[in-house]
């Protein structure tokens, strides 16, 4: 059986190492150093912070000869275990906390209450715990098996390396990593940690299996920054944190590092650059995985992505790993969400055999993800959605996207799908404001083609035909599997007054998607009552739809 570490906090504190062999930890500072990195976040703190807490301001030499003496105690009880629960350096002592167990009870007595550590700061730092107990409270809770997993994958860039004493350097390459991370922060596939923990690794030499351990991080991308000639060089590398790999390296050039908007644009493709190397990573593990041996995150991110892949086997595929993650996951809201939307999709590319079921799928998964999580920005636009495709409820849908935008303004999938709403209604000029924030604030969404094909609905509905057809050739280039896409580029070179060249993109259309017809546009098309609606029925007439 595997070991675990249980500790309860409350009343009388106790350390129990559980298993085959278990072990009472007796000693009361063994306990407070241990439950002192039980309530650390990450479960870390300082060699120096321990020693000066729990023994005083007595010297250093004596400070590190009583917390070594206290590590190789702890070292000899815990055997072959202890190097599964403590990972320590020369500067760091962390507890694992994927493999500790809060137990008793909150109510039970005051936090460490029976623990008589006579150091001032223990003291203080006890009483600052009593004084607000609700911060660490939570710990007892134990939280239900889903909610220790995690639906999306891990990702940390570190501030880049520089060589010597330079500060605009060191002041770059820490500005470069932040801005990174604040880009990546906008994806609604990866979880990103903050600058401020990446910053903090970089305090002593990076080891990657420290960063994974502390940070808990599935991906990493460092580098580092040098002067050359009259610009600065940043040499980048993408890194999986379990192997070690590094997928990709890239070398970045800044001729003027003043020039702060092409070094914007430099830094979204990197990370760009970083999440399609996620996706793909994702997609990979599941191909070349059984079901059960697929990490969680890999499922959900596999499945989002699959789901906007062009063939229909991929499409399908991506079913069976978010009903998967939604099945391992039943208490997070994120795979439902996702499930949600490939039901939506499922109607709209006309691949379903019970409309009214997968409507109706939809509506139920939707519901449930916001019933675990009311303020899920993702669910709510998700939701809104449904609303917008399956019942044509206009007014609920856009309460839903607002309420998104309340929630997170930078929800960029909210502001898109408000964007098609607005087009689809008429309101052109609103459409192509809500579609470009959208396209603003997801520079690097793997999904780009359907930003691109939302945005040229949305100036077709504003009339600017040329913007709308070169938006939807863009959007080709990357995913030609898309009906809306076409029809878009349909209107657009009707109103450009290309009728050939309509007529050839209404043969390609009909090549694609031979079922499709004017008659089923009429009936579940959400714009067939608007001027837009009418415009393309036109225009697809003319270009020889029927």
């Amino acid at each position: 059986m595997q070991a675990s570490l249980e500790i309860n906090l409350f009343g009388t504190c106790s350390v129990r190492l559980s298993g085959d062999d278990p072990l009472d930890v007796r000693g009361a500072k063994h306990r407070a150093l241990i439950c002192m990195l039980a309530t650390a976040p990450l479960g870390r703190r300082t060699r120096t912070y321990l020693q000066n807490t729990l023994w005083g301001y007595s010297g250093y030499d004596c400070g590190h000869q009583n917390l070594r003496r206290a590590l190789a105690d702890l070292r000899k009880q815990f055997g072959r275990d202890f190097d599964f629960f403590f990972h320590t350096t020369n500067s760091d002592v962390e507890l694992d906390l994927e493999h500790v167990r809060f137990v008793g009870d909150v109510n039970a007595g005051l936090f460490l209450e029976d623990l008589n550590v006579k150091q001032r700061d223990f003291e203080d730092w006890v009483a600052s715990i009593r004084a607000n107990p609700a911060q660490i409270a939570a710990l007892h809770r134990s939280p239900a098996a889903s909610a220790v997993r995690r639906p999306r994958p891990r990702v940390v860039v570190l501030p880049l390396n520089y060589l010597g004493d330079d500060p605009v350097l060191r002041a770059l390459g820490d500005w470069i990593g932040e801005q990174t991370c604040r880009i990546l922060s906008r994806s609604k596939l990866l979880s990103v940690i903050s600058h401020l923990s990446g910053r903090a690794m970089v305090q002593n030499p990076i080891v990657i299996s420290d960063v994974r351990q502390t940070l808990d991080v599935d991906y990493l991308a460092n580098g580092t920054i040098r002067r050359s000639g009259k610009g600065v060089v940043c040499d980048i590398d993408f890194i999986a944190a379990a192997t070690g790999q590094v997928l990709w390296t890239r070398e970045l050039y800044l001729e003027d590092a003043n020039h702060l908007d092409k070094l914007n644009e430099s830094l979204n493709a990197i990370a760009f650059s970083i999440a399609r190397s996620i996706a793909h990573s994702a997609v990979a593990a599941v191909q070349a995985q059984q079901m059960d041996d697929i990490e969680d995150h890999n499922l959900t991110i596999a499945g989002a992505t699959l789901m906007h892949r062009r063939t229909l086997r991929d499409f399908l595929k991506s079913r069976d790993y978010l009903i998967e993650a939604q099945t391992r996951m039943d208490g997070i809201a994120e795979p439902l969400t996702w499930l949600g939307k490939w039901y939506v999709l499922n109607v709209m590319k006309g691949y379903s055999l019970d409309r009214a079921r997968d409507a109706q799928m939809a509506v139920e998964c939707c519901a449930r993800a916001l019933d675990i999580d009311p303020e899920s920005s993702l669910a709510l636009t998700i939701d809104g959605f449904v609303h917008t495709i399956l019942d044509h409820n206009v007014e609920t849908a856009e309460r839903r996207f607002d309420t998104a935008l309340q929630i997170n303004p930078n929800e960029s999938l909210a502001w898109l799908l408000k964007g098609s709403l607005k087009a689809f209604t008429d309101d052109g000029a609103a459409a192509v404001d809500a579609t470009t924030r959208a396209r603003r604030l997801s520079p690097i969404d793997p999904f780009g083609y359907y930003y691109d094909s939302l945005a040229s609905t949305a100036h077709l509905a504003a009339e600017n035909y040329q913007n709308a057809l070169d938006y939807a050739d863009k959007s080709l280039r990357t995913n030609d599997r898309h009906l809306s896409t076409h029809r878009a580029r349909i209107v657009a070179l009707h109103h450009l007054g290309r009728g050939e060249d309509a007529r050839k993109a209404a043969q390609m259309l009909m090549k694609n998607f031979p079922t499709f017809s004017l008659a089923q546009y009429r009936k579940s098309h959400p714009a067939t009552n608007y001027k837009l609606g009418q415009q393309a029925i036109a225009a697809l007439s003319a270009s020889g739809i029927d």
